[in-house]
Order: structure tokens, then sequence, then C-alpha cells
């Protein structure tokens, strides 16, 4: 079994800065930590960043040049820096990985950006 902790979340003035993290434990052999996803209230779920199957990394148009994904495999922690927060991006954040065909997802930790 796989298991994805991510943290880091909060709240945030806007024009403030996160870093979050998505932990991985378990059966984590040949895990391929992919991406970054975030649902607002009443909101479809949305990618925000991810990697790409060559290891390139792919951003959401409205976080390009303010959100930086990264992972240490080493540590199989993948991180999401977040500069320059806006109201709207305020949602719950999800890590998403992949191992042998299955999908599996973190709980979620909560962005709040507010004044």
């Amino acid at each position: 079994q796989v298991q994805l902790v991510e943290s880091g979340g909060g709240l945030v003035q806007p024009g403030g800065s996160l870093r979050l993290s998505c932990a991985a434990s378990g059966s984590i052999f040949r895990l391929n930590l992919m991406g970054w996803y975030r649902q607002a209230p009443g909101k479809e779920r949305e990618l925000v960043a991810r990697f790409t199957d060559s290891g390139a990394t792919m951003y959401a148009d409205s976080v390009k040049a303010r959100f930086t994904i990264s992972r240490d495999n080493a540590k199989n922690t993948m991180y999401l820096q977040m500069s320059n927060l806006k109201p709207e991006d305020a949602a719950v954040y999800s890590c998403k990985a992949h191992k042998n065909g299955v999908w599996y997802w973190g709980q979620g930790t909560q962005v709040t950006v507010s004044s």
C-alpha cells in the first residue's frame, strides 16, 4: 500500500508564499510522484503542476511563473513552491502518484489566501 501525506498549507496574505510537501511512504518502490492538483469550493479539481514521463514540468497557465514543482526521489517527497499567492489560489491542494497502473492521492492540505 502507498500513503501520500501533504503538508505545508495554511493561511497566507496575498503576495505571500508557501511550500507544500507530499511525502510518500509504504510500498514506494517504483512509485512515481506525478503532480499537484487543487480543488476550490464549488469547483472541479484542476491540475496545478505535474511532471511529464520524461521528467519535464508542466503548469496550469494560472500559476506559471509563480509556482514551481520539484521532487526529491531520495526522500520520496514532492514539493510545490508557491509564490505571489492570490485569493484565487485558495483551495485544497492534493498530490497524485502512480505505480503499476494504480493512481494514489493524498488527503490534501488547505491553502487560504486572505488579508
